[in-house]
């Protein structure tokens, strides 16, 4: 932990010219620039706009095209004693922002006078969380020039679709719940029928039968928004029922309710998600076409730790994530499954937990799971099982 005048750092270390000799309270000021804290701010911001990374000094010198590594060290410093960073010496001096950190980060100006938001002002704080149905909370992630769910209700104004992809788990339909409030949702199976977008014929008391809407149908009439979960698991033929609706027709017909015909209304929107590493996922080219952005959507490992999960368990997601992405291992916990540790850890003691993340694993990954977990907490990990009486 670094002090408020660190002393000399350790072999290894970036070395300090004139431009960081100002000891670690006194701010930085940038070469060239003139603006007291300026530098600070251009380190703040990157290491913002990069919140999984471990970052060098060199690489973040070299990236905000900085004069001095030794001013950037000694800016680094400064946020680790804020609290607002993390320090690894592995045995490089690395650096990776903290939720607090993330949190100051969006109340600062901008890092150069080019530098606009979305909304054209200065750097955007952070949203405050929003709300589920569910009554959870949904933490807002950076999108383009703004926020996941402002972006998204943008796109949805300007009818741009957008087709969610990611691994199970990582947020995907809590993202889209949050941006829509009048979100309706059909989840895609393998068994998915044209009748669960359209609607069906269900008995009435009394004798008979009416003909009751389906989801797509409500969704055009009210111009509320429709979210395909695993849209990719539906079969292609019974997608293609969602075409006409989201091209230029903007009219879909009824077959089996005597040819009825459904304008869409204004406000009416479709949000797809697919999981590309999920058995029998196929992405056809017609429903990959209907979208215009593909957005892919991965566990915010920051907000896991903020939200109380183990360093030492993220670091083990990390890893297994990596592994999974090299085709080393099948299967990676994601953020349900590590919001779910919190749970079990809370109720049943840090060794449940442990063991109930390796269990949950499918069998084919539960040793490269159990292995992960036990070299970042030095603890021997075995799936959750009953002991003796």
């Amino acid at each position: 932990m670094t002090t408020p005048h660190p002393p000399a750092p350790p072999a290894g270390a970036p070395q300090n010219d004139p431009a960081s000799a100002s000891g670690a309270d006194t701010p930085t000021t940038d070469a060239g620039s003139g603006r007291s804290g300026y530098l600070y701010r251009r380190v703040a911001l990157h290491l913002a706009d990069h919140t999984d990374a471990i970052l060098k000094v060199g690489e973040i010198t070299r990236a905000i095209g900085a004069p001095s590594s030794g001013a950037v060290f000694e800016a680094l410093k400064k946020m680790t004693a804020a609290g607002h960073a993390t320090h690894h010496r592995d045995p490089h001096h690395r650096f990776q922002i903290t939720q607090a950190g993330i949190d100051a980060a969006g109340t600062l100006p901008p890092a150069s006078p080019g530098t606009r938001t979305a909304s054209g002002g200065g750097r955007q704080a952070r949203p405050a969380p929003v709300p589920r149905p569910n009554g959870t909370l949904y933490h807002p992630r950076r999108l383009g020039k703004g926020w996941d769910v402002e972006e998204l209700r943008r796109l949805r104004a300007q009818q741009v679709p957008v087709l969610l992809y990611g691994p199970p788990g990582t947020g995907k339909t809590a993202m889209v719940e949050a941006a829509f409030p009048d979100l309706l949702t059909v989840a895609g199976t393998g068994d998915a029928v044209v009748d669960d977008f359209l609607g069906s014929y269900n008995p009435i008391p009394g004798g008979g039968y009416e003909f009751v809407h389906g989801p797509l149908v409500t969704a055009m009439r009210d111009g509320r928004v429709l979210l395909v979960d695993d849209a990719t698991l539906i079969p292609p033929r019974v997608l293609a029922v969602l075409y006409p609706a989201m091209d230029g027709r903007g009219v879909i017909t009824i077959p089996a309710n005597g040819n009825e015909t459904v304008p869409a209304v204004d406000g009416f929107y479709i949000v797809a998600g697919h999981n590309p590493g999920v058995h029998g996922a196929v992405l056809t080219e017609a429903l990959a076409s209907r979208f215009t952005v593909h957005l892919h959507v991965t566990t915010d490992w920051d907000l896991a730790r903020h939200l109380g999960v183990p360093k030492q368990v993220v670091n083990a997601a990390i890893d297994l994530n990596a592994d999974l992405t090299a085709g080393k291992t099948v299967w990676a916990p994601q953020l349900r499954e590590l919001l779910g540790f919190v749970t079990v850890r809370d109720h049943l003691g840090m060794t449940a937990a442990l063991a109930n993340l390796a269990g949950i694993a499918p069998e084919d990954a539960r040793d490269d799971v159990t292995a992960a977990l036990s070299r970042h907490t030095g603890t021997p990990i075995t799936a959750l099982a009953l002991g003796k009486r």
